[in-house]
């Protein structure tokens, strides 16, 4: 547990603990890879999943989100990094939120660690490309929750993994700065 009273899950923003009358120590992230906690252990850590409407509303998220990176302008950059048809990758996309939210482990159990960076070096990303995703999942989120404070805890940690991924030169992970 860190100073301020979040503990940091495996994927996605700090989630609240939760006081609990006789808590147990949490599992590590090699534990809890190799073994994963039940869909109720992930929800207690990071209740996002539920507070967003669950699979359903994930779903619904992932379609909006694809929705506007097909007719958006500003989107067709990132639009084409991704092939023809989106149906493979809104799956991939699906398991991962549903997972990084806190819902069950479909992601990683099938494909292991995310590794988001490295999963994504093959692209050119840059403040560009992390504005004009975030602004097809802003949209997405807007349309798909209702919550003011989720969608604003949603939208932080979004940020906060599409500023990661980013690979340009001078970006805040590139190691050789010009």
């Amino acid at each position: 547990m860190r100073r301020d009273g979040w503990a940091v899950p495996v994927y996605g923003e700090p989630a609240p603990v939760q006081a609990a009358a006789h808590a147990e120590p949490a599992p590590s992230v090699a534990s809890s890879v190799a073994s994963p906690p039940a869909a109720d252990d992930a929800s207690a850590n990071n209740p996002h999943f539920e507070r967003l409407g669950g699979s359903a509303a994930i779903e619904r998220l992932v379609d909006s989100f694809y929705a506007r990176m097909d007719s958006l302008p500003e989107a067709a950059g990132i639009r084409a990094m991704h092939g023809p048809n989106l149906a493979p990758v809104k799956e991939v996309l699906v398991r991962y939120l549903t997972e990084w939210t806190g819902g069950p482990q479909l992601y990683s159990v099938e494909r292991g660690h995310p590794r988001l960076r490295r999963k994504h070096l093959p692209f050119s990303i840059g403040a560009a490309e992390r504005d004009a995703w975030m602004l097809c999942m802003s949209g997405a989120l807007d349309e798909v929750v209702t919550d003011p404070d989720l969608k604003n805890q949603l939208t932080r940690a979004f940020l906060k993994t599409a500023d990661f991924i980013r690979n340009d030169k001078g970006s805040s992970h590139d190691h050789h700065p010009r």
